[in-house]
Formats: structure tokens, C-alpha cells, sequence
């Protein structure tokens, strides 16, 4: 059961950084015993993919932290931010699980791809037209932090990033109605 908090934290994370719970679940399952993959999932623990991994969360981090550059950078994460949550959730299960693949990569994506779309259709947006871009750079590494926390705090303490994501829903949720009530309120005559 834990194991399935697990892929719902690392797929979360991913929603907001791809590379960054990849490389800690790469590192995590090649020098500890905390997460452990399944054989098909082995692949995760070579040093090309660790490099590569690293590779590619470099280039995101610095990309994500330039103004416009960041827009685009969530464009193209679109497509790799849900993979990157569908390979996660299904490679964090298959080891202890009866979970089916495919059901396994359909949850992460599911997951990583509303937790990209509140960030880049909703929160970043927002920011970016607020502040004028000039908080971008910070928001982003805020994202990256949290990704990182999440993504260990997913492998060591699972149940505590379930209690965080479902408090995290249930505040998202209340909000989102709050305003649509008060749309209500305001358009009565």
C-alpha cells in the first residue's frame, strides 16, 4: 500500500519537474535498498540513463528560469512531464504490486499531467503577468525544491506525501469553488 503513495508522490513531482524524481528514484533503486525496481525497469539505474537524466534536468533548470524561454520550456513538458509520471508511478509499483501496467501508467500520467497543467495553465501564468516575469526565476526554483522534497519524502516517508497531496487537492478544490460561487453571487441581479 505504501508503495502506491509512493507513485503518487513521485508522479506529482514530476508534474512539476521531470527529471528530478526521475534521478532520484535512478539514484535511490542503484545505491540503496529504498526503492527497489522491477526487471524492466532496470534500465533506470544505468549510467547513461543517470547521465542523461542529469543532462536534461540541467538544461531544464536553466531554461525554465529565463522568461519566455520558461513558457515555451512548459510547452514542450507537456508531453514529457506525464511520461515522465506514467513511467514513474508504474516502474515505483511494478516490484510489489498487483497493479496492472498499463492501469499503473495510465494513474501516473494522469497525475504528473494535472499537476503540469495547474502550473503551467493556472499558477505560472498568473505569476508571470503579476509580476512582470521578475518572479519567474524564483517560483521556478521553488518548483524545483519542492520536486526534490517530495520526490524523497515519496520514497522514505510515503504516507506523509499522501496526506500533503490530498490536503494540497482539498485546498485547490475549496478554491476553485469559492470563486465560482462568488461569480454566482456577483452575476445575480
Amino acid at each position: 500500500m505504501l508503495n502506491i503513495f509512493s507513485a503518487f508522490g513521485l508522479s506529482a513531482s514530476a508534474g512539476l519537474n521531470a527529471y528530478i524524481p526521475l534521478l532520484v528514484v535512478s539514484l535511490l533503486a542503484k545505491f540503496t535498498n529504498l526503492i527497489e525496481l522491477g526487471e524492466a525497469w532496470d534500465p533506470l539505474t544505468s549510467w547513461w540513463t543517470i547521465g542523461v537524466l542529469v543532462v536534461l534536468g540541467t538544461v531544464e533548470f536553466f531554461a525554465d528560469k529565463i522568461p519566455a524561454v520558461d513558457h515555451v520550456n512548459d510547452i514542450i513538458q507537456t508531453f514529457v512531464r506525464p511520461t515522465a509520471g506514467a513511467i514513474l508511478f508504474a516502474s515505483s509499483t511494478s516490484a510489489v504490486t498487483n497493479i496492472n501496467p498499463v492501469f499503473a501508467l495510465i494513474l501516473g500520467l494522469l497525475t504528473a499531467g494535472a499537476v503540469h497543467a495547474t502550473k503551467s495553465i493556472a499558477i505560472r501564468p498568473a505569476v508571470t503577468m503579476v509580476s512582470g516575469g521578475t518572479a519567474d526565476a524564483p517560483i521556478s526554483f521553488l518548483e524545483d525544491i519542492i520536486a526534490a522534497g517530495i520526490s524523497i519524502l515519496s520514497v522514505v516517508i510515503p504516507v506523509l506525501v499522501a496526506c500533503i497531496l490530498i490536503i494540497a487537492t482539498s485546498l485547490i478544490v475549496m478554491r476553485i469553488y469559492r470563486k465560482n460561487k462568488d461569480k454566482q453571487e456577483a452575476a445575480r441581479p
